[in-house]
């Protein structure tokens, strides 16, 4: 497509062609240039974001750090979750910027990523962390292709993992019930960390699950408590959607969770009215992220603070009413590892939930269901481990059906 400059008085202008409009050529004309070659310039401009669809670049010509950047705020922050946007972000800075971010995204070959993933084991990373590494570029660079056609296949796709010696799988522990005993020991009843502790071990939920319960997702009558969102940390504390589909759920509980949690609203309620306006309220934000869709921030006030927004009324708490969020329990696990020698974190609750569930002889679906796993497989690989009394049962089974002596 081609175009002219023009001269209209005392300045230059310059034009070109489009496509046809219901029939109708269309055409386009800027002027106010002071001289020739400055149209002629913003004339060449024009045509190459024309013909490449708004794009202030050649594909031919952008890096592939431009590219990337590109495809985060394309691609990523339009379809991701947060978290998913931190891990993509945080891998593209520190690794796949300053790896291959000055090469030409046409130039790059899968010679240069496979030597860089073959340099990544050397330096001693772990297979886990190189296949992030690599499934990121894979991700980006397929982005490339299809839809936005920049390059004609994808190099990274050609990239092999070198070998690992194999591992163990990482090991989630089962917290023994004389273990339980000596952790609420050490955090009674008096302690905030109580109620996230005994929630963990007698329903299963995530840590990101538990920080988020309200009074309101949970039914006292009914013995019953709603997952239906979970927290996440930005700029700030926000309400998200669970981790799957499968992982909005509700969970029954029983008697001895009930007793506690009746006694948790008591002590709240009376605590609420003790300290009156220093007592710490929340309320929800409603806002916008980058893709348009509604956001929900947790702000925080005292009780004589005004607000027009609804408020929201946790149920792991301190004493003043402050909030207690998933980081806070990095200090139970650290007293738990240092000072009562338990290897322990917030998914030992859950993994210790669900094993004592298939030792008892639960279903394996309605385990699965109450975890909010989106297959069984997963629990049963992730979640179900062998007890010491679950192993005496498999020797005694066996020698019920064994009829050789």
């Amino acid at each position: 497509m081609k175009g002219g400059t023009r001269k209209r008085g005392k300045t230059w202008s310059y034009y070109f062609d489009m496509g046809k409009v219901d029939g109708k050529r269309q055409k386009k004309e800027k002027g106010g240039f002071t001289t020739k070659k400055d149209a002629e310039a913003a004339l060449a401009a024009a045509l190459n974001e024309y013909n490449n669809g708004g794009q202030i670049f050649t594909p031919s010509e952008i890096t592939v750090a431009d590219f990337l950047d590109l495809w985060l705020g394309q691609y990523v922050e339009m379809h991701c979750k947060y978290t998913t946007q931190r891990i993509y972000g945080s891998i593209i800075r520190k690794h796949l910027k300053p790896q291959f971010g000055n090469y030409r995204l046409k130039s790059l070959t899968t010679g240069p990523i496979q030597e860089y993933v073959n340099t990544l084991k050397k330096e001693g990373l772990a297979r886990q962390t190189v296949r992030v590494i690599l499934v990121v570029l894979v991700v980006a660079l397929n982005y490339a292709v299809e839809p936005l056609n920049y390059i004609q296949y994808n190099p990274a796709e050609r990239v092999k993992i070198p070998r690992y010696e194999k591992k163990k799988s990482a090991v989630h522990h089962f917290i023994p019930e004389s273990d339980m005993k000596r952790i609420l020991e050490r955090f009674p009843e008096s302690s905030p960390f109580y109620i996230p502790i005994m929630i963990g071990y007698y329903t299963g939920v995530r840590i990101s699950e538990c920080f988020a319960l309200t009074w309101d997702r949970i039914d006292l009558k009914n013995q019953t408590i709603k997952i239906d969102r979970q927290v996440i940390r930005k700029q700030g504390w926000f309400f998200q959607s669970p981790k799957t589909e499968s992982s909005v759920r509700s969970i029954r509980y029983g008697a001895t969770l009930q007793k506690i949690l009746l006694a948790a609203h008591k002590h709240k309620q009376k605590k609420r009215i003790e300290l009156g306006s220093q007592f710490v309220e929340y309320y929800v934000q409603p806002g916008k992220d980058k893709r348009g869709n509604t956001t929900y921030q947790i702000i925080s006030c005292k009780r004589d603070s005004f607000s027009d927004l609804t408020m929201t009324d946790f149920v792991c708490v301190y004493d003043s009413g402050k909030a207690l969020f998933p980081y806070s329990f990095t200090y139970v696990c650290d007293v738990c590892r240092k000072e009562l020698n338990i290897d322990f974190n917030y998914h030992s609750l859950r993994h210790t939930h669900a094993t004592m569930l298939i030792q008892a002889g639960a279903p394996i679906k309605d385990v699965q269901e109450r975890l909010g796993h989106s297959s069984i497989q997963t629990t049963m690989n992730a979640y179900v481990h062998d007890t010491d009394s679950m192993k005496n049962e498999t020797v005694e089974l066996f020698e019920q059906i064994s009829h050789l002596a």
